[in-house]
């Protein structure tokens, strides 16, 4: 246990030795004697489920000391009594019936059955009946209260309906619990499908760098053996050409090095490979919408998908939508609308995504999926770095696909084409 988890069980052991001597005071007397039946009992069996890492024996020690402690004090101040040796022989019982409550439950190994509540539920039943029998014991040893079989019946009747309310109210809380933890592991699978989304583009671009660097290579040292065999070995051209020939294989040795660990990274990392296309569109409409909100942008996103769908390749499908929807955000100026439109045609999916900014003109056409080509700037005047669609349009090509540009009188669509065997192989 870290010292959080021993804080946190600490400060609720403390409450729960508040709460359950408060909680002893809501209460009847179901015998017409000092046995009481409260919600001192239901509240400490609560505890005793939840506080996990603290021993329940040690639990049922102190909050048996402590009710007793409790009771006398209130005794003592608002009730006439005959004094502090009468008042203990009424209460000490109550110190046994916790401290066996403890043992039982300790005995009965209940973390083992948090998965079968029906078992929590009748070990609880049985550990009052236990616990009730302590208390009623050494009442008869200090009081000489009696005992009948009618008071038994109604101590089974009485344990069954505290067990079992704990039991419903605790897996309430558990079933809350778990749903949180989903939430939030969705959300952080989410964060990270963008994440390695991200990575799978860069490393896109990194081995398209890598074949560009084995290139210059092989063509480095095909100029070097040509200056060669022309001039003698020591012209400095032909050294030259060797020397950058050695460099970029070092460059692509260090590249090769970096696109292996990013490869690492992303298999690595518990993200599904294929996901639901409607949970893929969602996500993309969620971290933009984020991304709008950053750019002090009010943006409405619409998400349509037609068709029943396979199950798509995570990272690819997500990079190419986000991007072109990135891309929309971007060129919006202070507000507007993106829609994104999936749809299934013959044997290919379509990705439609279209806004109503100022569009693309169409003198730009040609050159907008050249590397580096940008018609945006931000606030400071420095402009993007023209690699989203360079990006997509080889990334589509690589698959067999096709991107084409609409323009319209607001805004303009982007349309990718793709053969679905190349999305779900």
């Amino acid at each position: 246990m870290n010292k959080r988890d021993f804080k946190e069980n600490l400060i609720i052991f403390g409450i729960m030795l508040v709460a359950v001597p408060l909680a002893g005071e809501l209460k009847f007397h179901p015998f017409n004697g000092d046995f009481r039946v409260s919600f001192g009992t239901p509240v400490f069996f609560l505890f005793l489920l939840w506080i996990r890492k603290i021993n329940p024996i040690i639990s049922g020690l102190f909050v048996g000391a402590f009710v007793v402690v409790f009771r006398l004090i209130l005794d003592e101040l608002f009730v006439e009594t005959y004094g502090w040796e009468e008042t203990f022989r009424i209460h000490a019982p109550v110190f046994f019936y916790y401290f066996t409550y403890g043992i039982a439950f300790s005995l009965a190994k209940i973390p083992r059955f948090y998965e079968q509540p029906m078992w929590i539920g009748v070990f609880g039943v049985l550990i009052e009946v236990v616990a009730s029998l302590s208390e009623i014991l050494f009442r008869f040893l200090l009081l000489n209260n009696s005992f009948t079989f009618i008071m038994m019946v109604e101590i089974f009747m009485i344990a069954i309906i505290r067990s079992f309310f704990v039991v419903g109210f605790f897996n309430i809380s558990l079933l809350k619990e778990t749903k949180m933890k989903e939430e939030e592991q969705r959300k952080r699978n989410e964060k990270m499908a963008l994440v390695i989304s991200n990575l799978y583009e860069e490393s896109i671009q990194l081995k398209k760098t890598m074949h560009h660097a084995e290139n210059v290579t092989r063509d480095s040292y095909n100029l070097y053996r040509q200056l060669k065999n022309h001039t003698s070995d020591m012209n400095p051209y032909s050294q030259d050409a060797l020397k950058i020939a050695g460099q970029v294989h070092e460059i692509k040795k260090d590249n090769n090095r970096i696109f292996a660990g990013l490869s690492r990274l992303i298999s690595h990392e518990d993200i599904k490979d294929v996901m639901n296309v409607v949970e893929i569109g969602e996500l993309v409409v969620k971290s933009n919408q984020k991304y709008a909100q950053l750019l002090g942008k009010e943006i409405h996103f619409d998400l349509k998908v037609d068709g029943e769908h396979d199950f798509y390749q995570t990272f690819t499908t997500l990079s190419l939508i986000n991007n072109l929807v990135s891309n929309s955000v971007e060129a919006i100026q202070e507000s507007g609308q993106v829609c994104i439109h999936i749809l299934k045609v013959g044997e290919h999916v379509e990705f439609r995504v279209s806004d109503n900014g100022p569009g693309v003109p169409e003198k730009y056409h040609y050159l907008m999926y050249e590397h580096g080509f940008t018609t945006k700037y931000d606030i400071s005047g420095e402009p993007s770095t023209g690699i989203g669609l360079s990006y997509v349009k080889s990334l589509v090509e690589s698959l067999e696909g096709s991107i084409l540009l609409e323009n319209h009188h607001e805004g303009c669509t982007f349309k990718i084409q793709l053969p679905i065997n190349q999305l779900v192989k």
